[in-house]
């Protein structure tokens, strides 16, 4: 790919770690598909970048097919292909519910978007990147830490995010010859709306509440950026970024 046809698809796009990999991707020279439910912060988005020319905004529900068919159908109409998806947007189940108080509903919404969205854009990024010219492109899930290591009461946010990994590594074997590349990025505390209750105590293994560091989540955005630019022949498999001090190696 060129400098002017890099294209980059970024689910959850409007808001926290979609909004940040958006943003640099679009300062890095990538022109930008904006996917979110709702358009306007979308839209805000495109704006803040200052090149909005290099964005398309589109509203789409990863977990309905026909909503992600026709976002792949109008990223590659405006831009003429899909070098990197970003398989960003994710949701959790009500916090601190207990796994045995959980409702099938509040589960059901959990796997219907982190798990069986992501696959529907890893399988719709498949069907166009082997499909164009050249073929092949990148692909990024968000894994989070929770795809190693659980918090309480996480049961719903914790599976799903240990299946993304089960994606990512199937996905990197059957991309192999398409020529895609499929990694993840595994975040822990970066400082969007999802993680103020860190910034103020969190329930931790132990039982205690706890106060934990955060990171900003520009930093997070950069870490994207580089994961996009690699060439096709380079591949992080999993690219954990993290506060320094957050409880997750160790026991704290």
């Amino acid at each position: 790919m060129t400098e002017k046809n890099k294209v980059a698809l970024v689910t959850g796009a409007g808001s926290g770690i979609g909004k940040a990999a958006a943003l640099a991707l679009l300062g890095g020279g990538w022109h930008v598909v904006l996917a979110g439910r709702r358009l306007q912060p979308l839209l805000d988005v495109a704006a803040l970048s200052g090149v909005p020319e290099r964005a398309l905004a589109v509203a789409a529900d990863v977990a309905q097919e026909a909503s992600v068919v026709a976002l792949f159908d109008a990223a590659v109409e405006k831009f003429g292909r899909v070098d990197v998806l970003f398989n960003n947007a994710g949701t959790n189940a009500p916090p601190g519910v207990l796994l045995e108080d959980l409702a099938l509903a509040d589960w059901q919404k959990v796997v219907d978007i982190n798990l069986t969205g992501m696959f529907l854009c890893l399988r719709q990024a498949f069907r166009v990147m082997k499909a164009q010219t050249p073929m092949g492109g990148r692909v990024i899930n968000n894994g989070s830490i929770s795809a190693t290591t659980p918090r309480p009461n996480s049961v719903a946010y914790t599976a799903t995010k240990h299946g993304v990994s089960g994606l990512t590594k199937t996905a990197s074997l059957d991309g192999r010859k398409y020529n895609i590349a499929v990694g993840q990025i595994d975040i822990g505390n970066a400082a969007t709306d999802m993680t103020q209750r860190m910034q103020t105590g969190i329930l931790q293994a132990n039982g205690t509440m706890a106060i934990e560091p955060v990171m900003d989540v520009v930093i997070v955005g950069q870490s994207v950026l580089y994961m996009a630019n690699l060439p096709l022949q380079a591949n992080v498999m999993f690219h954990t970024v993290m506060a320094t001090n957050m409880p997750f190696a160790g026991r704290g």
